[in-house]
Formats: structure tokens, sequence, C-alpha cells
């Protein structure tokens, strides 16, 4: 057994285990140690062969100690991708997908608000044929901002797009190996993974998982990251904010027309008046934001689509702890 920086992978390679669990790690030097005491006996009890990928986002605590020390005691089912930065959860997921070994792919956060005791029940719905299976967490345990911002943003996701998901933000999810290739082909840098696992599937479905408070430490999604990563949600699958907001364009422009045409009849048949100004200029400052609104909903798609053609590198992995392969 040895360690290896290679940074070479076949991603696309066959599935040669059962499972392979992949769990993002940023700045949770609390929750691992916990984890590791639930996670193995799961997983050792399934009777299945496993892998657990770890890939530790750039965390700026003792997380990556504790991970290589999980590694060293259990060498022959972990594996550990050491970002040299912090890259974000999307590409610590997508680093793993590119080096997954399972037929069946899940994914789970090291917080421990998602019981890794609850793997079973996405693993008896892949047995049963589906390719897409979401954990729809029961009982939250988050505050009462995330809970009706996350019913808020379901409500929005559902009336944009086709995507049926009635807990969009749950991380415990099941992949097969063939969704998480398109995944990985996709070559997506912003987008929602679980939503676009969804595209992908032939036949997804949710399964009720349990939700508990947060072992140790503190949420790493800040109010402003959530935000971005439900408009990431939003615009990277349907273009109906733009429709929306054409619509709502035409409509104003409609109405302008028609006060136009009011002040001008006013102007030739009752003559000059001043005591409409400033309605005329609430009026113009509300067209003004609404155009400013546009131009930024118009660079959003711009953006995103700049991201893509520039071909920049995704993220830079420091180094891989993994057991050789021929051994």
């Amino acid at each position: 057994m040895s360690t290896t920086s290679s940074l070479t992978h076949s991603p696309f390679a066959p599935a040669i285990i059962d499972v392979s669990v992949v769990i993002p790690v940023y700045n949770e030097q609390g929750n691992l140690p916990l984890l590791f005491q639930r996670l193995y006996p799961v997983l050792d009890n399934l009777g299945r062969s496993y892998e657990v990928i770890f890939t530790n986002d750039g965390s700026a605590d003792s997380s990556i100690e504790l991970l290589t020390a999980q590694f060293n005691a259990r060498p022959d089912v972990t594996r550990v991708i050491d970002f040299n930065g912090n890259y974000g959860q999307h590409m610590a997921i997508m680093a793993a997908f590119e080096r997954v070994r399972g037929k069946v792919i899940v994914t789970l956060d090291a917080d421990l608000q998602n019981p890794p005791e609850e793997i079973p029940k996405l693993l008896e719905k892949t047995d049963a044929g589906y390719d897409c299976v979401g954990g729809a967490r029961q009982n939250r345990q988050d505050t009462i901002f995330r809970r009706y911002a996350s019913k808020l943003v379901n409500f929005v996701r559902k009336r944009s797009t086709n995507i049926e998901m009635s807990d969009q933000g749950c991380m415990l999810r099941a992949y097969s190996c063939a969704v998480v290739e398109g995944i990985v082909r996709s070559g997506a840098i912003n987008t929602f993974i679980p939503a676009l696992a969804y595209t992908l599937a032939k036949k997804p479905t949710e399964v009720p998982v349990r939700h508990e408070e947060r072992h140790a430490g503190v949420s790493n999604y800040s109010i402003g990251k959530l935000i971005r990563l439900n408009f990431d949600l939003i615009t990277a699958f349907t273009i109906s904010p733009l429709q929306w907001f054409t619509t709502f364009a035409l409509a104003c422009s409609g109405g302008s027309l028609f006060l136009v045409l009011v002040l001008a009849f006013r102007r030739i048949f009752l003559g000059a008046e001043a005591e409409g100004l400033f309605t005329l200029f609430g009026v113009l400052f509300f067209l003004i934001s609404v155009c400013m609104v546009g131009i930024g909903l118009i660079g959003e798609y711009v953006g995103r689509t700049y991201q893509v053609v520039r071909g920049r590198t995704r993220y830079q992995v420091n180094r891989v702890l993994e057991k050789d392969a021929q051994e």
C-alpha cells in the first residue's frame, strides 16, 4: 500500500465495486471523527464492496490531517482528494465523480445533518431500478428562515423548470454510474448537481430520510451563497427568467405608451400643467430600474457562457491518497 499524487485517472472505466460514497469536506474537523465512527460500520454491514472518497476543499482547519489518519487506518476503502485551495462544493463533488469506481454513487455531507444510517434506504431504491434517488428531509432541523426560503426556491424552480424535486437542498442522494458519467461529460462549471442528475436520469425518485442538527461547527453556506446557488439552479436549466422579463417589459411598454397618449391629450385639450411632473418622474425611474434588472439578467446568462468557453482549469489537486491499483 502506498499513496500517490498522480492526477491521471480514468473517469469512465467500468465499475469494479458496488458503492462509492462521495463526501466533500470544508472545515469539518469537529464532525469528521463522529462521521467516521458512524459511516464505516453502516457500509461494512451492507455486504457490498465499497469505497469512500473524501474531497478536502481547501480546509483551513485540521480536516486534512484527520482525513489522512482515516486513510492510513482504512486504506483499502478510503480515498482522499486534497485540493490546493477552496473551489466550492460543486467542484469537490465533480473531482470525486471523475474518479469513482462504483456502480452506485452516494453523495453525503460531512456535517452529519443527513445521517449515514439512511444510506441503505437509497440503495434499496437503486436495487429496484431507479437511477437517481433523492433524499427528502423529514422534520428539518434548520432555522425558520432556511425552511421557508427553501420552500420559496422550490416553488420558483417548479414553476420555471420541469425538474420535480420536493427537497432540492438535501445532499443525501444516490446515482447510477451512467448518470454520474453524464454529469462529468457535461463539463458543467456552476450548475446544481442534483438538478442536472434529474435531467439525465431515466427513472428518478425520492425517499424520505431523517434530518439531524449539525453536530459541530457552523454552516458553510451563508445567505449570499444560498442565493447564488439557487440563482444558478434557475439560470442553468431554463430561460424562463428572460421570457418573464420580456413579457413584463412589453407590458411596461404598453403602459408607457398609454401614459404618453393620456399626457398628450391633456396637453392639447387642457393646456400645459405641472401637477403630474413627479408622477412622471416616478414612472420614469421605475422603467429605468426595470431596464437595469434586465441588463443584469442578460449579463448573468452571458457570464455563464463566458465561464464555459474560456476553458480555464476548474480546480487544482494537491495530492490524492489512495491504495495502489496493482496491490
